[in-house]
């Protein structure tokens, strides 16, 4: 039998994604080793993905099949099992495992990271050091005695820590705190770990000693009997039950009802309260914070990884993926990845995701910088103290814009990729609907995205403020040198290239970025001082100008995106910096389109020079089209952890998607046919008569 010439040929899948990778123009093993670290970090990752997959405990495949309480057990399991590994494997070893773990499982990362990261955290970072040592050997750190839970959130206070209603009072008779929920929205909500894990927790509470106030505090309160695991008397606990997602984790609420703890269960590394009632607060309470930006900090690595995992799946799927053809009888029908909207889809999210990649490195290496100058103060005064505050006030406020734009930039990643998928993108056994599900929590907690973009600009207006007083600006806003020196009235110099390639050389565009951040960054100045003019207080004055602040904190953590971008591009190896340079070109041409008004109000570029821009884009994104496969594969992410038969390695998406839905939904009768689908089909529509009408009988 021949076959019609007029049929279109059907693709062999492997060997369409196959072909992607015949020609890399860049060696992929060297990229893989760039973005990891080194090439020992990358074969820690490969040892480490190879364990999971081969461990039963581990599988994934069938999460979507789980029910509320079998995904429960199941973390709770695994956690048993990372417990001694976690405390007994060197740090560095567990930081990348737990990193690999946020994209397989991110809802036991946060179930597990809630008592190592969240609760251990506030002892390390709260806890005096005799203090931590106690916790230490009553087994906080190795989950033996004590697993904890975070007790920050309530019912009704979320962002403003200073406005928590659970109160804290010192009764000196007895030489304790009294901690208690006074009202229904002082009760603690959404407590990872408190529903059914956790026998300690640490409980943020208005201190209140001799009828004074001194702010929220930090306390570490008994839950449960850790014999019987009873709950302690005065303490009430319920299960907040299903999720949008990350359902591994057991969220509670929990009341206290004038429950009693010992005055040294106060956590005192900075306030103190004395056994006489005597408070001694630190000179600098805002150096008890440094340790809360860690969680920020993290999640902008964590996007970088799972916008890694989503771009895998989509750029994989659209390099085997064909649909429609040229018209030529018998043709192939085209890839998805070679029709140029869909590289507008997909590449200026690629290099989105490599300018998170960049920042996380550059944010955690500045973090672990002040955690380590803040731990050498000790006693310190003056030079050292006042340097110290002011790179927490700068790390605060670029971890917060940081953690704001890249998680909501991660959210945008996953749906644009699913969306990317089809109709196959809805399934939940092809890996992104519940990436997204578990991922959008991340726009919320360690503080609401737009309370923290908020806080980075008005970081921005402060320090531009003090700037015109005469304060050094620090180095992420050397950009606002010539704002501040002619008094915040920005005169920008137009940009004098025409052509596509001159408008988007990196120095054209981070000289254009900063410009637009310094542009947005004066106006926010102007909408403060017209508050202050208006006769509002200074509080009033930044509410005021909260919209204008909101986008200079965008502006702002754009440029900084870029130019962290472009600074790992110039330490990049030789033969990786073409690819790296494009990319860096296209994430700051193509978000310059996206902000286009933007650059023509600032003045930098013009309405013909935002066309070149265009172009340069639709160049730029053809260019890395070729390259778009070898990019996904130096993630270097196994098929186990993509955890998706359309992401694959070797192409086979129909055969193992078919295998995976069918396995897991094996056909059996109908349940319920004879209790509603039968009754529905055999049901009558015979209706009894009514009575006879006399008017019918005229």
């Amino acid at each position: 039998m021949t076959l019609d010439a007029n049929i279109p040929q059907v693709a062999d899948p492997k060997a369409s994604i196959a072909e992607e990778r015949k020609a890399p123009s860049f060696p992929i093993r060297e990229l893989t080793y760039w973005l990891d670290g080194d090439k020992k970090v990358t074969e820690l990752k490969e040892q480490i993905m190879l364990e999971l997959e081969r461990d039963p405990l581990w599988r994934v495949s069938d999460h979507p099949n789980l029910t509320l309480a079998e995904t429960r057990e199941r973390a709770m399991k695994k956690i048993r099992r990372l417990a001694d590994q976690a405390t007994s494997r060197p740090l560095e070893e567990t930081m990348v495992r737990m990193s690999i773990i946020s994209v397989v499982d991110p809802g036991f990362w946060t179930r597990f990271g809630v008592h190592f990261g969240l609760f251990f955290g506030a002892l390390q970072g709260q806890a005096s050091p005799a203090q931590l040592a106690y916790w230490m050997e009553k087994g906080a750190f190795t989950m033996q005695g004590v697993t904890g839970c975070f007790g920050m959130t309530e019912l009704g206070h979320g962002s403003n820590v200073a406005g928590l209603e659970t109160i804290a009072t010192f009764d000196p008779n007895t030489d304790e705190f009294i901690v208690h929920s006074p009202t229904i929205t002082a009760t603690k909500w959404w407590i990872g770990g408190a529903a059914h894990t956790a026998t300690h927790c640490a409980v943020y509470a208005q201190l209140l000693v001799g009828g004074k106030r001194y702010g929220t505090k930090t306390f570490v309160v008994q839950l449960r009997d850790t014999q019987t695991f009873e709950l302690m008397p005065g303490v009430n606990i319920g299960d907040l039950g299903k999720k949008m997602g990350r359902d591994q984790i057991d969220n509670g609420w929990i009341r206290f009802t004038h429950v009693r703890i010992p005055r040294s269960h106060m956590l005192m590394k900075h306030t103190k309260v004395m056994r006489s009632g005597e408070v001694i607060e630190p000179p600098l309470a805002q150096l008890a914070y440094g340790a809360l930006i860690q969680g920020r900090v993290s999640m902008v690595g964590d996007s970088a990884n799972v916008a890694k995992r989503a771009l895998t799946i989509a750029t994989r799927y659209a390099s085997v993926r064909r649909q429609f053809s040229d018209g030529t009888p018998g043709a192939l029908e085209s890839k998805l990845i070679d029709y140029p909207i869909h590289q507008h889809r997909l590449l200026p999210l690629m290099a989105q995701t490599f300018a998170m990649i960049f920042a996380a490195r550059e944010m955690n290496t500045s973090y672990m910088q002040l955690m380590s100058q803040l731990n050498e103060l000790g006693d310190s005064k003056g030079a050292a103290v006042d340097a110290a505050i002011k790179n927490l006030k700068e790390t605060h406020a670029t971890s917060a814009g940081l953690k704001a734009f890249c998680t909501w930039m991660c959210l945008n990643i996953i749906d644009q990729c699913r969306q990317s998928l089809g109709g196959h993108g809805y399934s939940a056994y092809t890996g992104l609907s519940q990436a997204y599900s578990d991922f959008a929590v991340h726009c919320t907690w360690e503080g609401d995205n737009t309370i923290l973009t908020l806080q980075c600009g008005r970081y921005l207006v402060a320090t531009a403020l003090d700037a015109l007083k005469g304060q050094p600006l620090p180095e992420n806003l050397a950009y606002l040198k010539d704002a501040v020196k002619s008094g915040m009235v920005l005169e920008t110099k137009p940009f004098s290239g025409k052509s596509a390639a001159e408008v988007s050389s990196l120095a054209a565009l981070k000289a254009a970025w900063s410009s637009v951040a310094a542009n947005a960054i004066v106006n926010a100045v102007r909408d403060f001082k017209a508050g202050v003019a208006k006769g509002l207080s200074k509080d009033n004055a930044y509410e005021f100008s909260s919209a204008s602040r909101l986008h200079a904190a965008r502006m702002h953590t754009y440029t900084y995106l870029l130019h962290r971008f472009v600074a790992q591009v110039e330490q990049s190896p030789a033969a990786l910096r073409p690819i790296l340079t494009l990319l860096a070109q296209l994430f700051g041409a193509h978000s310059a389109v996206q902000h286009s008004g933007e650059f023509l109000q600032a003045g930098f570029y013009s309405g013909a020079q935002i066309e070149a821009l265009k172009v340069f884009v639709n160049d730029a994104c053809a260019q890395i089209r070729k390259d778009a496969v070898p990019l996904t594969d130096a993630f270097d992410y196994s098929d186990y952890i993509i955890n998706s038969p359309l992401g694959r390695y070797d192409g086979d998406v129909y055969e193992k998607y078919f295998e995976l839905v069918t396995s897991l939904n094996p056909q059996k009768p109908v349940p319920y046919f004879d209790s509603l689908i039968r009754p529905l089909l055999e049901r009558t529509n015979e209706s009894q008569p009514g009575p006879e009408l006399e008017i019918d009988q005229e």
